[in-house]
């Protein structure tokens, strides 16, 4: 079906800043032109083996929940070292036949480290302490980015850049799902 519309939707943003990271997504699930859910939860705090991480996901919801799944396994083989198991999780994907169709990204952190994974194999460490994916995730970013020259707390610049992103891009709500973490 060639002119199926496509799901479409989310803003998650992730903001370090003061010894916390605060990871914000919006609740907009769209399909095409319609809004078929605007509470939707899309980061989540995972806790494999009592070591806390913090993930946001963009992209289909099915294919973040398996990569969220693979990550917990490779947290629990791998306990503390959060740039250890996203690396493993990031040459799974890459390799793996299953996994190479799953279209989806993450921001995941411990509170210490704050990366960024993708299906290309990528494990990227955001420069300037904000990291952003998804639909409205460029908006987010140059808004946090601008506001991160002021002394607003991580959770008020993340909340300030979701409320500037869902007002430009037209797949993101005010919705929003927020989870601190601290190192």
């Amino acid at each position: 079906m060639s002119d199926f519309p496509g799901w479409h939707g989310t803003t998650i943003i992730a903001v370090r800043r003061g010894g916390e990271v605060v990871v914000a997504g919006d609740g907009q699930v769209s399909l095409g032109q319609t809004v078929i859910k605007g509470s939707a939860r899309k980061v989540r705090r995972l806790t494999p083996g009592g070591y806390p991480v913090v993930a946001g996901f963009a992209g289909s919801t099915a294919d973040a929940f398996t990569l969220l799944e693979r990550l917990e396994v490779k947290l629990e083989a791998t306990p503390g070292q959060l740039a250890r198991a996203s690396v493993e999780l990031a040459k799974d994907w890459r390799t793996d036949k299953y996994l190479q169709k799953l279209e989806a990204m993450l921001i995941v952190t411990d509170g210490r480290d704050l990366f960024v994974i993708t299906g290309a194999g990528d494990v990227l460490e955001p420069e300037h302490d904000v990291a952003a994916i998804g639909s409205g995730g460029n908006f987010a970013l140059a808004a946090a980015r601008g506001l991160m020259d002021t002394d607003l707390p991580a959770e008020d610049v993340a909340r300030r850049a979701m409320a500037i992103a869902a007002d430009i891009c037209v797949y993101t709500n005010g919705n929003l799902t927020v989870e601190k973490i601290s190192a």
